[in-house]
């Protein structure tokens, strides 16, 4: 099924049909927000050069776009690419639009690399890591974000009578798989964690624990997991040597 998968024309008409710059609001405003903090905090504090990879509303050039750091935007499609450079016009944001596999860029040219939510949904997870990995500075890291131990579900397409996975997620994550995907030389080690209770997010716990900064939250979060493992996301770290 993933072999005849045309993720291009998919993901060029998936931008046109659905807007990832629409307001998100509830539980799933707070699931990203949560996701967005998460990913900063990994993010060295003299970075100056990001690529976000599938930028899909450009969350990371909105959040750096006056702290003096350079962020690309990269999309499949032209739609979102264009929508980004509107809602971010800063100078230091940039925007290409590529396919991930196939990166138009030079080795070592980013400090850090994020693809958030992205690799569930690629054709071959091992060779979006290392191309993404490819262009990661010595001394920088590439990291990701993905739904942990997801049980994917399938409908019946009323077109083609065939499975379709639900949300287009093709590949279910935990950390051994992750740990494994990176095959680079240059690897010099890989940190991971894993965070959203699925059970806080059940019971729409956001309406109180939106009001909590993000140290605060994870702390709570954390303990959650200790009492009953059930983390809804894993974040991983591959830092170039």
């Amino acid at each position: 099924m993933t072999q005849k998968f045309d993720y291009i024309n998919h993901y060029k008409i998936d931008a046109e049909e659905f807007d990832y710059f629409e307001e998100r609001t509830g539980a799933t405003d707070h699931d990203e927000r949560r996701v967005h903090e998460y990913i900063i905090s990994k993010i060295p504090k003299n970075v100056s050069s990001i690529l976000d990879v599938g930028s899909g509303s450009a969350w990371v050039a909105e959040y750096f776009s006056n702290k003096d750091v350079k962020v690309t935007s990269l999309d499949i499609s032209l739609i979102n690419v264009k929508k980004a450079k509107e809602k971010i016009p800063a100078n230091l944001h940039t925007q290409i639009v590529a396919d991930s596999f196939r990166l138009p860029l030079k080795n070592n040219s980013f400090d850090t690399v994020i693809a958030s939510e992205i690799i569930e949904h690629v054709i071959d997870p091992e060779a979006f890591v290392n191309e993404l990995f490819r262009v990661v500075n010595p001394g920088g890291k590439l990291i990701i974000t993905t739904p942990y131990k997801e049980k994917l579900r399938y409908y019946l397409c009323i077109h083609c009578n065939k499975k379709t996975p639900v949300h287009a997620h093709i590949h279910s994550f935990d950390e051994n798989k992750l740990i494994e995907l990176c095959k680079d030389a240059n690897l010099s080690n890989v940190k991971w964690n894993t965070f959203g209770n699925k059970i806080l997010i059940f019971l729409r716990t956001y309406v109180i624990l939106k009001y909590l900064p993000f140290p605060l939250w994870k702390l709570v979060d954390a303990i959650f997991n200790k009492i009953k493992y059930v983390p809804a996301h894993i974040i991983v770290e591959y830092s170039k040597s």
